[in-house]
């Protein structure tokens, strides 16, 4: 059984390629004019385009099912608003609001005179300002706390004289006689020994908007964006401003950015495809067959993306990357598709040698096609809705991209075939000589003669590329020092890789979804640079009945409680608690609160004392279903120390047994991803690697070169994983998307080389690489150099997600066609049994041994 080959799918798929091979070359005008009509009447789906735009930061790039969608669910139902008392921390959403950044230039103290005086110009500015004719301005829309609007307290303690007499101290200052965190408010603090102020290079103010009128609150926010980007030129202070909007609208205001690129692409994936399809011979010229064959891919990404646009499938910016991925695999098919042309004879009629390109390409061609769609089917099933619209559209582009090369490409290159057969000129169609005349000149020679071809084989003269790839190449790969040579090398490469696995980073920062010189970007530089000390506030809720009174038990969640406080990411000293603030109550009024009645009783006086812990308790009757205190983070610059804090606390909640106890925070919704993604990405290669060893098996007549495939795609996902660590590529959503299906691609040259070395007649296994090699190096050669090309104009996008894109596309490139014609071949010469005669004997032996 082990010698079986596997062919029993493969044979008859050829025979019906050949026949469809032979019917596109009798009947090629049809073939070529459908496709057209087909992609005018669907690309007229393309103006819906805007209206299909979906780009919701948190329905599309969080997981539809997080936890902390959950909590939040859970926080909205026990801790409703308060609109009359508004407590940033105790929001379960995040508000409508402006803010700014004004940063002391020239390292001078944001606290003295002349640089203070500039932020409140600038402030009083903000709060005049009026929008809709002058009749809504800040006091009309502002969040509210006892009928005053939430000011910037900062300003209030430094516009009174209370800091002249007693020093501001931090983080936390007495105003008022309440306890001001001001963590959040200002950045590059140096302090002395006993917490007093000495100076502060930055200071972040907030103008928070009520619960009104969207409408009236997205006009006021356009207006203060409006007054900030006019109003930018301060000699003292460096401005930075973001609003709530900002992020939701700097991503739809990008949705579209890849079209222009996307026709730059295919410009110099042209101009790179004309230039590899050069033939100095005037009839053999491929130069119009390169020009369509690219336009084939376009025209697959018109026909898929209308159709699904006229569907009503929503369009995420994570698709406008699918056409480039399209590109690589209709380059690569047209260059597969233009060597097997080359290899048929040229006096056969245009029917045959179509029949006999169709067997041998499209086969190969195929089994791409076919485990790229159902990866990409696969990954519909995935929590992230930009990763299901993602690879809807890539599935159906690949669809139709198969499609349009099997016809459209395939027509036009019968039709080539007929001009070539007629002995044409490539550019005027004139017939020409294909010999030299008698007295010509040079010049004639050059330009008006051609249709020469290689008289031994019947077939057309390779190119130097491919003979060199036959003559020096191919023989020096499998000399027995260098296959040692590429084997020592492919492990250094794989312990490379490995390592490198371990050092990639998670997680994404906010500026990475801003276009580099957006005040987006800017904003949240600033915030990482100057307010990084102190991350968000957290809430941490007793999420079920628990009897406060009963002091044991209370004790109990005191103790847990007081865990959290412990880790390295939390300030111990910046603590709000109802409950410990009650006890105090009870034991300044001498207070029983260990007994049920005498607790429940006094909490109302209490809350009238201090009304903001009212939010804090949901008291129905005389049962508290749920209450909350909060902890202060700090030291979270970067997102891998959110991944940290939010595992930590979360970890902290479980271990509690004295209640059942959540933690929570808005950004938590995002932070969700983190512990999706590595999950996601790792079953996404797996399911990858089973899809495409599945459709190997069934396709390619040798099950050990399958399983090669499958063993390629492992190695070639262990190096891109490596070197985007190398890169300063983060995993994310948004690159755990391109990574996850880059990788699928990795299956065009293991498949192609493996397809090639199996279906050799060759008699051994070095001479089947050479002969793989031979026939299919130049074109892998053409596909990976003509794609990395194309994609390289990403590399100056201002856009991260484009980069992201090109740095992995970059690497599934590089590397695998490295696996296609260094490793994969020599590879293979060292597992395959010996030359087809043994092999087959062997398989006669043990036919015969199972018969007795």
């Amino acid at each position: 059984m082990g010698c079986r080959r596997t062919d029993c799918i493969s044979k008859p798929l050829s025979g019906l390629f050949g026949k469809l091979g032979s019917t596109v070359g009798s009947y090629p005008f049809y073939f070529f004019v459908f496709p057209i009509f087909l992609s005018a009447a669907l690309g007229g789906g393309f103006i819906f385009l805007n209206d299909r735009a979906d780009n919701d930061l948190e329905r599309q790039f969080t997981p539809r099912k997080g936890p902390s969608k959950v909590t939040r669910a859970f926080v909205r139902e026990n801790f409703p608003y308060n609109d009359s008392m508004f407590s940033e921390d105790r929001l379960y959403d995040k508000p409508d609001f402006a803010s700014l950044i004004a940063v002391a230039r020239d390292n001078l103290n944001i606290l003295d005179g002349l640089a203070f005086e500039d932020i409140i110009r600038l402030n009083n500015r903000i709060l005049n300002m009026t929008v809709d004719n002058g009749r809504l301005g800040f006091t009309d829309l502002c969040a509210k706390v006892n009928g005053e609007c939430v000011s910037n307290v900062i300003l209030d303690i430094l516009s009174s004289n209370e800091t002249e007499s007693h020093g501001l101290t931090y983080p936390t200052y007495t105003y008022r006689s309440s306890s001001v965190f001001l963590g959040s408010v200002l950045g590059g603090v140096v302090t002395d020994g006993s917490s007093s102020v000495r100076s502060a290079q930055a200071m972040k103010l907030f103008y928070f908007l009520g619960n009104h009128d969207a409408e009236a609150s997205k006009l006021w926010l356009k207006g203060f964006k409006a007054l900030l980007s006019a109003d930018m030129d301060h000699k003292l202070i460096d401005v930075s401003y973001y609003t709530s909007k900002s992020k939701q609208e700097e991503i739809d205001s990008h949705t579209t950015d890849g079209i222009p690129l996307f026709l730059i692409t295919y410009a110099c994936a042209i101009t790179f495809s004309v230039i590899s399809c050069l033939r100095m011979d005037n009839v053999r010229n491929k130069v119009w067959v390169a020009v369509f064959g690219v336009l084939s891919s376009g025209l697959a990404v018109l026909s898929s993306f209308g159709l699904l646009l006229y569907i009503g499938v929503p369009f995420v910016i994570t698709v406008a990357n699918s056409p480039f991925l399209i590109l690589g695999i209709g380059l690569n098919n047209m260059f597969i598709m233009v060597s097997d042309w080359q290899h048929t004879h040229v006096k056969d009629p245009v029917p045959d040698r179509m029949a006999h390109a169709y067997k041998e390409a499209i086969m190969s061609i195929t089994i791409t096609a076919l485990t790229d769609v159902l990866k990409f089917f696969i990954g519909v099933t995935s929590d992230f809705p930009s990763v299901q619209s993602f690879c809807l559209y890539t599935s159906t582009s690949i669809i139709f991209c198969y499609i349009y090369t099997i016809t459209f490409f395939g027509a036009f290159l019968a039709l080539n075939g007929r001009r070539e057969g007629s002995n044409r000129h490539w550019l005027t169609c004139m017939k020409i000589p294909s010999d030299k005349p008698d007295g010509s000149s040079r010049m004639y020679n050059i330009c008006c003669v051609g249709g020469d071809y290689d008289k031994s084989t019947g077939a057309e003269k390779k190119q130097p590329a491919s003979n060199f790839f036959k003559d020096y190449y191919g023989p020096f790969l499998i000399k027995p020092w260098v296959k040692g040579a590429v084997i020592f090398l492919y492990v250094a490469y794989l312990a490379a890789s490995i390592y490198g696995c371990f050092d990639i980073q998670q997680g994404i920062e906010l500026y990475d979804l801003a276009a580099d010189n957006s005040h987006v970007t800017r904003f949240n530089r600033k915030d990482r640079e100057y307010f990084s000390d102190y991350g968000p506030s957290v809430m941490v809720i007793v999420s079920e009945p628990f009897p406060y009174w009963d002091k044991t038990k209370r004790l109990q969640l005191q103790a847990c409680m007081e865990d959290f406080r412990t880790p390295q990411f939390v300030d111990k000293d910046i603590y709000t608690s109802w409950l410990d603030s009650y006890l105090s109550y009870g034991q300044e009024n001498h207070l029983n609160l260990d007994e049920k009645d005498v607790f429940l009783k006094n909490l109302s006086p209490f809350f009238e004392l201090f009304p903001f812990f009212k939010q804090d308790v949901n008291l129905t009757g005389d049962v508290i279903y749920a209450s909350r205190v909060f902890v202060q983070t700090v030291d979270i610059n970067s997102a891998g120390m959110e991944i940290k804090m939010l595992g930590g606390l979360k970890s902290i909640a479980s271990d509690c047994s004295a209640a059942s106890l959540s933690v929570y925070n808005q950004e938590f919704i995002f932070y969700d991803q983190y512990s999706v993604v590595v999950k996601t990405t790792i079953k996404n290669v797996i399911v990858i690697t089973a899809v495409m060893l599945a459709v190997s098996l069934l396709l390619i007549p040798n099950p050990l070169c399958s399983l090669g495939v499958a063993c390629s795609i492992g190695s070639v996902t262990a190096g891109v994983t490596g070197f985007m660590a190398l890169w300063d590529v983060s995993l994310d959503s948004i690159s755990m998307i391109i990574f996850s299906i880059c990788i699928g691609f990795t299956v065009d040259f293991s498949a192609h080389v493996s397809y090639a070395f199996v279906s050799s007649k060759k008699p051994t296994a070095d001479q089947k690489a050479i002969e793989a090699l031979s026939n299919l190096g130049y074109p892998i050669l053409q596909g990976a150099l003509s794609t990395i090309v194309g994609v390289s104009v990403l590399a100056t996008c201002e856009f991260n997600t484009f980069r992201t894109f090109f740095k992995i596309f970059f690497l599934v490139m590089l590397i695998g066609m490295i696996h296609g014609l260094v490793f994969i071949p020599v590879m293979l010469t060292a597992v395959t049994c010996g030359s087809e005669e043994k092999q087959r004997d062997k398989c006669e032996t043990q036919e015969k041994v199972s018969k007795l």
